[in-house]
């Protein structure tokens, strides 16, 4: 039997990582507000007061320890992976320090939470991995598009696995959104470029775009990267 999502069902439990700012704030946020619980997965304290919300501290750049805090952590229906950052350089300026640790928090965190939560996942669960339209490439920013990238090959990989359950697996690739990821100074010397439409994409409509794919009505999307760029990729 399929789950309800209706919020009256109180069945909905979303996991959400790097749910303390920015998108995954945002997409915390908005679930809490369609009557999910929530629990947030951040190295530093979310700063949340709900009383759907629950917080675990956690490195996600040491993904493995993540596991024994999943330990009674009940039925989950989704799965958000939103925790991330970038930093940069061009070749010639690369280090191992920088690219292993983009690799662990994007990919490595990624595959530790879906490997431990999707056996145990409700039929009709969902998955979204918050990817980046740099995954396609960019100047001074080739790590950060690689570990990107690899999100559209285990998402693709993970739906065609899961799709006999009716669960769904999706990337969202935001193009630069107006979050304090915009301004860390880990990515000082690429500056985002302003979209055509003139403005930066909001934190709010990536997790609208996360709701969505969460509900019954995106039951038939699975394996699909979803670019939000305000024209940035036209």
């Amino acid at each position: 039997m399929t789950v309800d999502h209706d919020s009256s069902s109180g069945f909905r439990h979303a996991v959400v990582t790097g749910a303390s700012s920015g998108i995954g704030r945002a997409i915390a946020e908005r679930l809490l507000a369609a009557g999910w619980r929530v629990t947030g997965i951040d190295r530093a304290p979310s700063g949340f007061s709900h009383e759907g919300f629950r917080s675990l501290q956690a490195d996600l750049a040491e993904p493995h320890a993540l596991v024994a805090q999943l330990a009674g952590i009940g039925v989950v229906n989704a799965l958000v992976h939103a925790a991330g950052y970038m930093r940069v350089g061009r070749l010639g300026e690369l280090t191992r320090e920088n690219g292993e640790g983009m690799w662990r928090v994007h990919v490595g965190a990624a595959e530790v939470l879906a490997n431990a939560l999707a056996p145990h996942m409700t039929e009709g669960g969902r998955i979204v991995l918050i990817g980046s339209r740099t995954a396609t490439g960019a100047t001074g920013r080739s790590q950060y598009a690689a570990t990107k990238a690899a999100l559209t090959g285990l998402a693709r990989s993970w739906a065609i696995e899961l799709a006999p359950r009716l669960i769904t697996v999706n990337v969202i690739a935001p193009a630069a959104t107006d979050t304090p990821f915009l301004r860390d100074p880990g990515r000082a010397g690429t500056a985002p470029v302003l979209p055509p439409m003139g403005r930066y994409v909001d934190p709010a409509e990536v997790a609208a775009l996360t709701a969505f794919l969460l509900s019954p009505d995106a039951g038939a999307i699975t394996g699909q990267t979803i670019t939000i760029c305000a024209g940035a990729s036209l």
